[in-house]
């Protein structure tokens, strides 16, 4: 039986998407008031913040109100290690995911039978709107295990009707040979990972246009637009965005509509989003740009209250998907900003120069150093086997004056010979920070 009283155990197809904006809001304010109330009676760090802000669930009278509450941050997941967080007993939770933990404790997250179904109707619901259909095979090249990816598109693919290809992730050779034996029609990967595939396809001597696959579902990091023509134009396929965090749910919070390709249409009826102020925490106006903070509407197992993902974007009005708001596509992470001599720097502003070079392949890393007393960037952009001298330091030079004119910061810029920078088997780390004491 459900904890929260109105929740959709397993939703018919395209149910959600036929509300209009009105009765969403009707439905987020319902779950939101009921989904306070769990937390504060099942969760003790919800009800000592809670507390210490002055507020209870009973002051949420309307979606405005949310702003009342205090904020849930990565640390709060960390600090109550491994199990504190959950609003269920154990015996009710069916499965648990955590992050790598690369930079410490791992984030723990829990899910009950529910949540399971609502996980895969949400990630069956975005595999819909990125033009999969019932029949499709869809080959899952994200990691399976403790990572929410693999399980988190496995279950919604099964859920949507499609023949799931469970391929995971590594062993690159062994994917292209079964992605031409297999014949998949779409693919759910890192865009990073799918780089990787399209340089063992040319390796192979096999076209990457020639495959089956017709629609590649991209997600787990940031991606920019010169990202998306650069696999589209190699692998003739639709390339669009699905967004999720562990913490949330997973993939299928928010998934990219492949016939407008203009941002993510937020699943509102799961997740009510706000947009902040980094720095101030006030709630920035609809179409400002600030961190992305997301309420569950509907987990059991762990509700998470106004949680910062740290990601940055700005919402905007539905487009294919009318009653839900959009996510301007990520590209940057307030954790992922670089300040060098007093200017913000974000990896993908360097990508996008990268992407747009010629002779210049889509692998690159940053190198942050310090010299003297001043910190200096490396960028290290990999050659395309077909360019010649002239055209790599031709490529040096515009990749530098990028990122002066665009940035407005001076860096270092070496253009290296093909395949010799590390390649992605899932989240790749385009950022070695160097410096003596960092």
């Amino acid at each position: 039986m459900s904890h929260l009283d109105g929740m959709i155990p397993h939703e018919a197809p395209e149910t959600a998407e036929r509300l209009d904006r009105a009765e969403l809001l009707d439905l987020q304010l319902r779950r939101l008031r009921r989904t306070l109330r769990h937390a504060y009676t099942h969760v003790e760090l919800y009800r000592r913040k809670f507390d210490a802000a002055g507020v209870s669930p009973e002051d949420c009278r309307t979606l405005d109100d949310i702003a009342r509450f205090p904020f849930t941050t990565k640390a709060d997941l960390r600090d109550t290690y491994p199990f504190g967080m959950f609003a269920v007993p154990m015996s009710e939770v069916r499965r648990v995911h955590a992050s790598s933990g690369t930079t410490g404790r791992p984030t723990v997250v829990g899910y009950t039978e529910n949540d399971l179904s609502m996980w895969a109707d949400v990630v069956a619901r975005s595999i819909r709107a990125a033009g999969g259909r019932p029949g499709d095979r869809i080959h899952v090249a994200y990691g399976y295990g403790l990572f929410t990816g693999g399980l988190g598109a496995h279950y919604g693919a099964e859920r949507a009707g499609c023949t799931v290809i469970p391929a995971s992730g590594g062993m690159t050779a062994r994917q292209v040979q079964i992605i031409q034996d297999f014949e998949p029609d779409i693919i759910m990967v890192t865009p990073s990972y799918m780089l990787t595939l399209l340089d063992e396809f040319e390796r192979q001597g096999v076209d990457p246009r020639s495959t089956s696959l017709r629609i590649g579902i991209f997600g787990a990091e940031p991606w920019t637009e010169q990202m998306r023509r650069e696999i589209e134009e190699r692998f003739a396929i639709d390339a669009v965005d699905i967004y999720g965090l562990s913490e949330v749910i997973g993939p299928g919070v928010a998934q990219e509509c492949v016939e407008t390709k203009d941002g993510l249409h937020i699943w509102e009826d799961h997740f009510y989003p706000e947009v902040v102020d980094p720095l101030t925490d006030a709630v920035m106006a609809p179409g400002e740009s600030g961190e992305l903070v997301f309420t569950s509407l509907t987990k059991e197992a762990l509700p998470v209250i106004r949680y910062r993902t740290r990601d940055l974007t700005r919402l905007l009005p539905g487009t294919a998907r009318p009653a839900f708001r959009r996510m301007e596509k990520v590209t940057g992470r307030c954790d992922d900003m670089i300040i060098l001599r007093g200017v913000n720097v974000f990896p993908s502003q360097i990508e996008e120069i990268v992407l747009r070079t010629p002779g210049v392949a889509p692998h690159f890393r940053i190198e942050l150093t310090r010299r003297g007393r001043m910190d200096h960037l490396t960028v290290y952009a990999e050659a395309r086997a077909e360019a010649s001298t002239d055209l790599r330091e031709a490529g040096a030079a515009a990749i530098a004056q990028g990122v002066k004119d665009g940035v407005g910061v001076s860096v270092e810029v070496h253009v290296v010979d093909p395949e010799t920078l590390e390649r992605s088997v899932g989240k790749i780390q385009r950022v070695k920070d160097l410096r003596s004491g960092d």
